[in-house]
């Protein structure tokens, strides 16, 4: 429980993330006069919010692991908020909600503990039985299986997937002594979000056939392979820098996270077509809600983590 840091590939490795970032912005500046007033306050924005992101991404990893521990969990309690904030919820859930909220802090504890075993079962197991029965005393059954159902797979998506990404910081350091968790967490983080970007910009160069028109309509299926193939081979170049997998490994964990990655983004973007909105929220400007930057991480979390563990933990 001591003190963290950054171990000097992890250090290495964001700084070529915010060398990659200074180079987007030098183009965004070349370009932005060229651009309609539309695109280009998009452009700057997104720009401006990755760096933010970064910024305090970094800051949560450098400093000591509880710190670190209480980032994912605000993540987790903003997410759940704003999904909770979208979704129907019925007046009689309103103390149901309380303890939904009480599973963020609960599930990151057992994370600080190391308690794998309960870590695993919380969330699937104990709050799915528990909330039911609280939804039950309050003696409303009108929607009852749509309330059940919409929170416990907001739990299951906003606190359970992604304090996966939390638990690969306190596995043991052992067992990748060049950039122990800190090198996962970034590994996961950095394909997962590089994979959104390689999707989108393969898509605009090369796009011609949609894959799901009527859930995604910007999405195609030459967008969908080069992304995959860049996140793969990008995989394969960092994994011996920031994590213990071998060659083989690494191909196929960049395989899972671009598909992955790609299954989640069009989830949560199905979610908000059934809801009627476009962006999950105005938290980050140019790219929505916190949901709308964390749906691919919301699926790639708990699969990745679940293949590393397998194969070295």
């Amino acid at each position: 429980m001591g003190e963290f840091g950054l171990q000097p590939a992890v250090f290495q490795a964001l700084a070529g993330i915010f060398g990659l970032l200074v180079i987007a912005s030098i183009i965004v500046a070349i370009i932005r006069s060229r651009l309609a007033d539309a695109a280009r306050t998009e452009l700057v924005s997104r720009i401006q919010s990755w760096w933010l992101m970064l910024i305090i991404f970094t800051v949560a990893m450098a400093v000591t692991r509880n710190i670190s521990l209480v980032f994912f969990a605000f993540v987790s309690f903003m997410a759940l908020k704003e999904y909770l904030s979208l979704v129907p919820t019925r007046r009689a859930d309103r103390r149901v909600m309380f303890w939904a909220y009480l599973t963020i802090p609960t599930q990151y504890i057992l994370v600080g503990m190391e308690w794998y075993g309960m870590f695993i079962i919380l969330i699937p197991v104990y709050a799915f039985l528990l909330l039911p029965m609280r939804m039950v005393l309050a003696g409303e059954t009108h929607h009852f299986l749509r309330a059940a159902g919409t929170l416990h797979w907001g739990l299951m998506a906003m606190v359970f997937s992604i304090s996966h990404v939390a638990y690969l910081l306190v596995l043991p350091g052992e067992v990748n002594p060049g950039a122990g968790g800190a090198g996962l967490v970034l590994y996961l983080v950095f394909l997962t979000q590089f994979n959104d970007v390689a999707q989108y910009c393969w898509g605009k160069l090369l796009g011609r056939h949609k894959v799901l028109p009527t859930v995604s309509p910007g999405k195609t299926t030459e967008g969908l392979i080069g992304g995959v193939a860049t996140t793969v081979f990008l995989a394969w170049l960092l994994a011996g820098w920031l994590t213990p997998l071998t060659d083989g490994q690494a191909l196929a964990a960049g395989l899972l996270i671009g598909m992955a990655g790609f299954i989640g983004d069009v989830t949560i973007s199905a979610l908000k077509r059934d809801l009627g909105v476009k962006d999950s929220g105005s938290l980050l400007p140019g790219h929505g809600g916190i949901l709308d930057r964390i749906d691919s991480l919301i699926y790639t979390a708990p699969l990745f983590f679940h293949f590393v563990y397998y194969l070295h933990y």
